[in-house]
């Protein structure tokens, strides 16, 4: 790829990707839908902004929030030979920057960075005489940062907290927890620290007031990109105004579809707001999902569909399967929890028996809680796992100790002998085989860990120029890069996660557990905005499967329990029992619906969605409102003839036939031809 030419690069994008790669100049607004190639639109637009020359490598700043989606985009934008873009977190970027003018501007070294909030939070709470737990140093801390990022000083926050009627942490009211905002900010001064949010503060502080200063970082970066902007909180918004000065070349892309963490201060304001602070910006939706299937992208559509326009229907991107049909969504109710674990741990054995990589494949819950049973259940099958949120990988002993191994040999490797051959040679000597122990446990999590750094040398060895193969050195560059910035490998294992911590992820098969009214939505959702959030929560997961998906719930808590659960309000009208307690006279209007299989005519499509634009501009309407996206696929997949074949689709009714019924069949006849 870097030896391709700059129409090369525009020739791996779609038609609606492509308009992003071609949106050089901002202010620019990519609306992304999940699966839609949100990633490699930006990157592909970065790479032919650098390779057209219209863009310098080094003036672009990429920011993200996740560590693995900074490396991620750094890793695809060195494969497309724009290699001096900076791509990194917000935190990252911004303390970089504070780092270097720390010493101009305020001398000396920067304060230490307080890691945990915890220590500080309890020693405040001490001094004001509160008696704390664990959980409510947690909670506390939860608040203290929430605060900060929502550029709320303990001043403020009393009158902060009821304008937008946020509860306090439970067991305090809120004037306390201002006292105890002011006395942790005491007690990092007292111990010359500063937290993670004071990185932003403090750089945000420094380039609105020393002009020297904000001038040096807008002469460096004149271009600016931002992923996930659906999340960003005021504090980072602050930042970025910082950064820009005024100007207007940022490409800003997300979702509000999935915007699930307004708790920790993140609003999808600043996405939804942008066309207004910027008149004129252009605005591309990506909708082609390419990840899922077309069962699973259904189901998501339907989801959002029902939230209503308080829950943000109105807000939502109908997404486009572009995969062929795959296996119907299944839908299980257990009789309780145990059985749940059980009965996952039998499908997934099942699925790794007909050639699934257990990596392929995760269980995902609304709260760390629920990971126990499924922990115990895959351990009994003999099945590998790993809980995402657990110890860090790079901070693993026998990753460490591998790491050393490779410097080491890095000094005297052959330069003949490929490198991946060389790393199988010096991971050998500290227990790697070939082949997998038939132990569990710890010894097989130490074999996965190795496994993955085999396996992450032979990508970097498939990816590399022939004029410039890797060496042992380039590889241990690369694990120090990827260890600094908390981008692990994929190590092989069925994961476990949050919904939250499944962000940005995706598997072949996922397995959303747990799915019951109390968990999902969870019984501290008590606002429409709260239980609006819990929607996109699990949209998010639904996405995350690429072809199989279950949903499941356990009637009961323990074995032998009641049955009082039942499942998530959120599927009413889509858990298949709900069509069994249909009406017949409803089931028989049913039976003549056409049966879709999610295989339709693009060109058609294509131009049955530009009939709509048209009829929609004409008529001063939404689009939607015409015909939706999943009936203009059934038109394109049926191809109907007669009025009585329009009839059978789902979506149109006599009023739609009466007024675009004659339009339609004209548009499919000629399509035809």
């Amino acid at each position: 790829m870097p030896n391709e030419s700059a129409d090369q690069i525009l020739e791996a994008l779609d038609p609606d990707q492509r308009d992003v790669a071609l949106a050089l100049h901002g202010p620019v607004c990519v609306l992304a839908g999940a699966g839609t190639g949100k990633t490699r639109a930006i990157t592909h637009r970065i790479a032919y902004g650098v390779r057209t020359g219209v863009y310098t490598p080094t003036s672009v700043l990429a920011v993200t929030f996740t560590a693995r989606a900074a490396g991620e985009m750094r890793t695809r934008l060195r494969e497309l030979g724009a290699t001096g873009v900076q791509a990194r977190t917000f935190h990252a970027a911004a303390l970089r920057q504070l780092s270097y003018f720390w010493p101009k501007v305020v001398g000396g070294a920067p304060p230490r960075i307080l890691e945990y909030k915890a220590a500080v939070v309890g020693e405040s709470a001490r001094r004001l005489g509160l008696g704390v737990d664990r959980i409510a140093v947690r909670d506390l801390s939860s608040e203290v940062e929430w605060a900060k990022v929502s550029l709320v000083t303990a001043d403020d926050y009393v009158k902060a907290c009821a304008a937008i009627d946020r509860p306090a942490p439970a067991g305090y009211d809120h004037q306390t927890v201002a006292r105890l905002i002011a006395s942790y900010e005491e007690v990092k001064t007292e111990r010359s620290v500063i937290d993670f949010e004071d990185v932003l503060l403090m750089l945000g502080d420094m380039l609105s007031s020393q002009g020297a200063m904000a001038d040096e970082v807008r002469r460096q970066y004149r271009h600016f990109v931002v992923d996930e902007y659906q999340d960003v909180s005021p504090l980072q918004q602050f930042v970025l105004d910082q950064w820009l000065g005024g100007r207007k070349e940022l490409c800003v892309v997300g979702d509000p579809s999935q915007t699930i963490y307004s708790f920790t201060g993140a609003t999808p304001h600043h996405l939804l707001t942008f066309p207004t602070k910027y008149p004129g910006a252009q605005v591309v939706k990506l909708v082609r999902d390419y990840r899922s299937t077309p069962q699973v992208v259904t189901l998501a559509n339907q989801l959002l569909a029902r939230a209503g326009r308080r829950g943000g229907a109105h807000q939502a991107l109908e997404l486009i399967a572009q995969r062929p049909s795959g296996p119907p969504v299944a839908y299980v109710a257990y009789d309780d929890d145990e059985a749940e674990a059980k009965g996952v741990a039998a499908q997934i054995g099942r699925l790794l028996a007909a050639g699934t990589r257990a990596s392929e494949i995760a269980i995902l819950y609304r709260t760390n809680a629920q990971s126990e049973g499924f922990e115990q259940a895959l351990a009994d099958a003999g099945i590998a796992y790993l809980v995402r949120g657990g110890e860090r990988f790079f901070q693993r002993k026998e990753v460490r100790d591998a790491i050393v191994l490779l410097r080491g040999a890095a000094r005297s490797a052959d330069p003949a002998v490929p490198m991946p051959e060389t790393v199988r040679d010096v991971l050998m000597s500290a227990g790697w085989a070939s082949e997998p122990p038939s132990a569990r446990g710890a010894a097989r999590e130490r074999w996965e860990s190795m496994q993955a750094l085999v396996a992450l040398a032979d990508d970097v060895a498939r990816v590399a120029p022939e004029d410039a193969p890797p060496t042992v050195a380039s590889f241990v560059a690369e694990l120090d890069e990827r260890a600094s910035a908390q981008h692990a490998p994929t190590v092989e294992g069925v994961t476990l996660a949050s919904l939250h911590a499944a962000k940005g992820l995706e598997w072949d098969a996922v397995f959303l557990a747990g799915m019951s009214e109390g968990l999902m939505p969870i019984s501290l959702a008590e606002t429409d905005e709260a239980v609006a959030e819990e929607r996109r929560l699990l949209y998010v997961g639904i996405t995350r499967a690429r072809e199989h998906l279950q949903v499941s719930f356990g009637r009961s808590r323990n074995p032998g329990g009641r049955a009082t659960r039942r499942r998530t309000r959120f599927l009413d009208g889509l858990w298949p029992d709900d069509e069994q307690s249909r009406t017949p006279r409803r089931s028989r209007a049913n039976q003549n619906k056409v049966h879709l299989t999610g295989e339709y005519d693009r060109a058609l499509f294509e131009q049955l969605r530009e009939w709509r634009l048209s009829v929609a501009q004409e008529t001063d309407k939404p689009a939607f409102t015409i015909l939706v996206d999943t009936t203009l696929a059934a038109i394109a997949e049926t191809r109907p003839s007669s009025v009585p074949d329009l009839a059978k689709i789902n979506g149109i009714g006599p009023a739609k036939i009466e007024k675009y019924g004659e339009t339609l069949l004209d548009i499919v006849a000629r399509s035809g031809a």
